[in-house]
């Protein structure tokens, strides 16, 4: 039987829960991407986290025995630089209220970052960051009500860590939307296109598969590009919220981890699909992750 991956010319995927944990690996995934570069198949590398560069993810990458560059990573913070830069003014103020990795990626756009709300920006961009404080965020809140355009890099709520599930930004989106709640920030990671668009348009992929780990996220962000995808239970989400999950957020294929795409896909047969849906998750849930050593399951 032929792998999943063999009807694909290309495959992204998710970091945070499908490549790592935190600092650590998936089990197995290094030796997943090389079975992959071995049969010719195009990788990205697609983050909505926009903590650090595409350089410092692709050495971490490397630290884990994955074969990669900064050209196979494609983060949020360089495809929301990419959408202001389409929508403001060349050498625009804009309040950054992330890493210095963002703040490099709204430079290399053109656009002029700014420290404060008291700077008057024209526009207020939001990443994820550990020193982000309430300061902060209230800094960021003041520009947007004073009329600054509002950009969030991803709306993840959780961050899947060896520990659990850490703050993520949407959390952070969250909590200033108390202050203005009419405002909605313009985001650029997934399940928004901007930041697949990105990775399609530099891989030149024209059947790609997409690997993640969350519904909401990456497998509706799938949907929206139209593209199949993979959803491994090695991050956020488990089987409870795929059983759940709306039509918009149900994968193409599942399994354990993204060795899946190396294994045969079990089709579905014939009924209405509801009913397929709900008996095969059924089954993979009952038999648990052990039962992706031989296939990959398509709900």
């Amino acid at each position: 039987m032929t792998a999943v991956i063999d009807a694909y010319d290309a495959a992204l995927f998710d970091l945070d829960g499908v490549i790592y944990l935190g600092p650590h690996a998936v089990p197995g995934v290094a030796e997943a991407i090389t079975a992959l570069r071995e049969r010719g198949v195009k990788l990205g590398f697609v983050t909505n986290n926009a903590a650090r560069s595409p350089q410092a993810v692709a050495e971490h990458l490397q630290e884990l025995g994955i074969d990669a560059t900064s050209d196979d990573v494609v983060t949020s913070a360089q495809a929301v630089a990419r959408l202001m830069a389409a929508a403001l003014p060349a050498g625009a103020p804009v309040l950054v209220a992330g890493t210095p990795a963002l703040l490099a990626e709204i430079q290399a756009v053109g656009l002029a970052p700014v420290a404060s709300s008291k700077d008057h920006p024209a526009a207020v961009v939001v990443g994820y960051a550990p020193q982000l404080t309430w300061a902060d965020l209230n800094d960021a809140s003041f520009a947007v009500q004073a009329g600054a355009v509002w950009y969030g890099c991803n709306p993840d709520r959780t961050r899947p860590q060896v520990e659990g599930q850490a703050i993520g930004l949407g959390a952070m989106l969250d909590a200033m939307r108390v202050t203005m709640p009419e405002q909605e920030p313009i985001l650029a990671g997934k399940p928004r296109r901007p930041l697949l668009d990105e990775t399609l348009r530099r891989l030149g992929a024209k059947h790609p598969i997409f690997v993640g780990d969350r519904l909401d996220t990456d497998i509706e962000g799938a949907h929206v590009v139209g593209i199949d995808s993979l959803f491994v239970l090695s991050g956020s989400h488990g089987v409870d919220e795929l059983l759940a999950a709306p039509p918009e957020q149900r994968p193409t294929y599942m399994a354990a981890d993204i060795s899946g795409l190396l294994r045969p896909a079990v089709g579905t047969g014939d009924g209405p699909l509801d009913d397929l849906w709900r008996s095969a998750l059924a089954a993979w849930r009952e038999a648990g992750p052990r039962g992706t050593d031989q296939e990959t399951r398509q709900p």
